[in-house]
């Protein structure tokens, strides 16, 4: 089976801010040109499941406008990561301090103080991940840090402890990477 993992066009915030929950726009250019070279290479009967952030729902719409024969689910697991009350600030605003508390307990911490943690983070996305069915393709439409989460859980890592095990590489806003996987049937 495969999993295409596709990040939502670039976002209407000034560059360097940090935004996970933080519900905002996507450039609607950038969305639909996304979603044209996303419909160009789709496979027929592909399953699209997208976070309910705006800025998810906007590329699974325009995508789904160009390919009726897909299908579309929304999945709340697919949402970014809460980086509570360092959502909307600037990075660079954002205390070293802050930073050390959150990779000093990378999987447990709150990030921003009430946000999510990571160990929570990826039990969320692996509750997604394990109940993707065989068949044809399933498309997230999502965010990077979820993208960089299903990696690691495609390599069959469930828990993240340490900053550095954290995947560096993203993909960029609006484009895609997939995963070829294989499922085993659930037990009858």
């Amino acid at each position: 089976m495969t999993l295409w993992l596709v990040r939502h066009a670039q976002v209407l915030l000034a560059p360097g801010t940090c935004y996970g929950a933080l519900d905002v726009a996507a450039d609607r250019a950038a969305t639909q040109h996304s979603a044209a070279a996303l419909a160009a290479v789709l496979p027929g009967g592909a399953r699209i499941s997208t976070s309910p952030l705006q800025r998810c729902e906007l590329l699974a719409q325009a995508l789904l406008g160009l390919r009726p024969d897909l299908t579309l689910q929304t999945d709340a697991r697919l949402q970014e990561m809460n980086f509570g009350a360092w959502e909307g600030r600037r990075w660079s605003d954002i205390t070293r301090s802050e930073f050390d508390a959150w990779t000093a307990d990378f999987a447990g911490h709150a990030v921003g103080g009430h946000g999510e943690s990571v160990r929570a983070v990826m039990a969320r996305v692996a509750r997604a991940f394990d109940e993707l069915p065989a068949g044809p393709p399933t498309v997230w439409i999502t965010h990077a840090g979820i993208i960089r989460a299903a990696q690691l859980l495609a390599g069959g890592t469930r828990e993240v402890t340490r900053a550095d095990q954290w995947p560096p590489e993203g993909v960029a806003c609006g484009q895609w990477r997939t995963l070829e996987l294989s499922l085993n049937p659930s037990p009858q």
